[in-house]
């Protein structure tokens, strides 16, 4: 059973920087699709970033373009999301997930059937 843990999360002020983590386990495949989405109080879950587990492939939000940067870390089955210049804007839980459909670079909820529990992050102004 796919399982995915994040850590990583926290208080930090705007203008500063935290890196997300978030380890998979329990794949049986190879080829799949990790992201990051995230989920303001009062607000639907929203894409943020993927990544093509094999290829490196990328693809952001544009409004996290420029400041955020995923990546992965093959031997450890794990993928970072690196958040620089942070706003108030992007506090949120922020959601790790995987899916098998490798082919496109998904950007919505319904197309990823693997889900983390979520990381606080909170951006203080």
């Amino acid at each position: 059973q796919v399982q995915l843990a994040e850590s990583g999360g926290g208080l930090v002020q705007a203008g500063g920087s935290l890196r997300l983590s978030c380890a998979a386990s329990g794949l049986t495949f190879s080829h799949f699709l990790m992201g990051w989405f995230r989920q303001a109080p009062g607000k639907e879950r929203e894409f943020v970033a993927t990544i093509d587990y094999v290829t490196g492939r990328t693809g952001y939000a544009d409004s996290v373009k420029g400041r955020f940067t995923i990546s992965r870390d093959n031997a450890k089955n794990t993928v970072y999301l690196q958040m620089n210049s942070l706003e108030s804007e992007d506090t949120a839980v922020y959601y790790c997930a995987l899916d098998r459909n490798w082919v496109l670079l998904r950007r919505t909820v319904s197309e990823y059937a693997y889900w983390g529990q979520g990381t606080q992050v909170t951006i203080s102004s």
